[in-house]
């Protein structure tokens, strides 16, 4: 039956059977056909359906109070057990942009996954703003972004300051640089991110700040994917903005440079994204804890 309380409170908060069935990995008629068993059960109408939502009817919020409060009674005593026997394990649903995908996160969560072998991911890659909007809608449990997400109705926790830098091909004549002013690449091609990741905005905001207008600038290519870009680098096909942490293989492999910009150090938050704690399982709290501890400069300083 508590399987079908979480259903049936996950209908009411967002209040689209639809929606809940994205969130719970259920098709839209198991959903119809749980909360029929619970109003069978009961005897009574649990929802309205109008014609943009679906709402509870006054039975339906007694039993949403009731189910509520009974869930958060499995979480405590799953969190009291797991304290006592000192034994973590349990599902987590993460969020992550591609560069915290890709590149931080595998590294964190073999860390994690030391202290908490019972650990069980389900990971989905996004920009930021649909990993904020599935933060908002319950369909993760925790969520790594990039950039400014300030205005979003969830906890937010700074894990970490990242900087951008121009990347070139081993070979390029900007290669023999460390740091080089911005009006000396202005004439270079480009690949960039797509308009709505934070980078693209980042470098935006950094072309309009010597005035120069963005789409004035040699644009090769578009890319929302960070290896295609790389690749593109290595080919010659022209240079871009990245992330160390995206290149420090093919750093280190002598493949690609990384230019620091003179007087315009191009910086981003990394955080993390979470929900009421008191609605989280023991296993997701351990981990947020974990990600707002972990020394992050063993990463991004490779």
């Amino acid at each position: 039956m508590d399987d079908k309380l979480r259903v049936f409170c996950t209908v009411a908060e967002l209040k689209s059977f639809s929606k809940a069935s994205e969130v719970i990995h259920l098709t839209q008629p198991a959903v119809s056909s749980q909360i029929q068993v619970l109003e069978e059960f009961y005897s009574t109408k649990l929802f309205e359906r109008t014609t943009s939502s679906v709402i509870l009817t006054p039975s339906g919020e007694i039993l949403y109070g009731y189910a509520k409060k009974i869930l958060s009674l499995y979480t405590d005593a799953e969190r009291t057990i797991c304290k006592l026997s000192g034994l973590v394990k349990g599902s987590i649903k993460i969020g992550a942009t591609s560069l915290v995908g890709h590149y931080m996160l595998s590294i964190m969560l073999a860390d994690f996954k030391k202290v908490s072998p019972k650990l069980k991911v389900s990971l989905s890659l996004g920009n930021s703003k649909r990993i904020v909007e599935m933060m908002n809608s319950a369909t993760i449990d925790v969520g790594f972004v990039e950039g400014n997400i300030r205005g979003h109705r969830i906890n937010v926790g700074k894990l970490y300051t990242d900087e951008l830098f121009l990347i070139v091909p081993a070979w390029h004549p900007l290669a023999r640089f460390d740091d080089i002013s911005i009006e000396k690449v202005r004439d270079e091609t480009f690949i960039i991110r797509e308009d709505v990741s934070s980078t693209g905005k980042l470098i935006e905001e950094l072309f309009c700040s010597c005035r120069t207008n963005i789409q004035s600038l040699k644009i090769f290519m578009v890319s929302e994917s960070i290896e295609a870009i790389k690749n593109a680098i290595r080919e010659g096909l022209g240079v871009a903005f990245l992330s160390k942490l995206s290149v420090r293989k093919e750093i280190l492999d002598g493949q690609l440079k990384a230019l620091r910009i003179k007087k315009n150090r191009i910086t981003q938050d990394i955080s993390v994204v979470y929900g009421k704690k008191n609605n989280s399982s023991y296993m997701v709290e351990e981990f947020l804890a974990f990600a707002m501890g972990y020394k992050y400069d063993n990463i991004f300083s490779g």
